[in-house]
């Protein structure tokens, strides 16, 4: 069985990972690199532990949370979809069996909200870990007069929680914000089609999304 230390040990994958944040570094994008895939991997953990999910499905959700950006070593338009193919080829290399390929590779070509759909379980917890990894430590750019609206969202989160209540009815994206460097308003200019694709997943789920921005539940 391939897992999770498999896959986030392997040297390939690795340069994959540190390419791709190499080419995002050039394009002026924040990180997404190791702290973000890890995150993410962590998150969607969470997610599926949380409801109850078995041990190989949690296994399979860390394995596409840390694959799930490698496709922008490529290109950022449609990373998701290249960084399918990339997994395949890896994960099949690697002899990981067609179904679990299958499902690793649906939810990492359909975790971006231009094209993507929570197909099933994994797929709804990668969305979700993925457009809930906000926070300060992602901007690169060092000059905040010359911010633009990504970092200065980005640096505006203080904190930033994924919660599931204990009737696992709701899953909450609870974000501190420092208003002086981004208004709540900047944060649904750049992801309002985010939060819709994470209302999505959290319906997959079973449950109901919520977002909250400084303790005011605005979804």
């Amino acid at each position: 069985m391939i897992t999770y230390e498999d896959i986030k040990n392997h040297p390939d994958i690795r340069t994959y990972i540190q390419c791709a944040d190499d080419s995002l570094a050039a394009l002026g994008f924040t990180e997404h690199s190791f702290a973000h895939v890890t995150r993410v991997a962590d998150t969607a953990k969470y997610i599926l532990e949380t409801l109850g999910y078995s041990k190989h499905e949690v296994e399979l959700v860390q394995i596409a949370g840390f694959l799930h950006d490698i496709g922008n070593v490529i290109n950022r338009v449609d990373h998701s979809q290249s960084g399918a193919v990339m997994a395949f080829r890896i994960l099949d290399k690697m002899g990981m069996p067609a179904e679990d390929i299958a499902t690793v590779i649906a939810a990492i070509g359909n975790h971006d909200e231009g094209h993507g759909v929570p197909v099933h379980a994994i797929a709804a917890a990668l969305i979700l870990a993925d457009k809930s990894d906000v926070r300060r430590s992602r901007v690169r750019n060092q000059n905040k007069d010359t911010f633009d609206i990504h970092d200065r969202v980005n640096y505006s989160v203080e904190k930033a929680v994924v919660k599931i209540n204990e009737e696992h009815t709701v899953i909450a994206l609870k974000l501190t914000v420092n208003t002086h460097y981004g208004s709540v308003m900047d944060y649904f200019t750049i992801f309002l089609e985010r939060m819709t694709l994470c209302k999505k997943a959290a319906e997959k789920l079973g449950m109901r999304f919520q977002l909250m921005i400084n303790e005011h539940s605005l979804i």
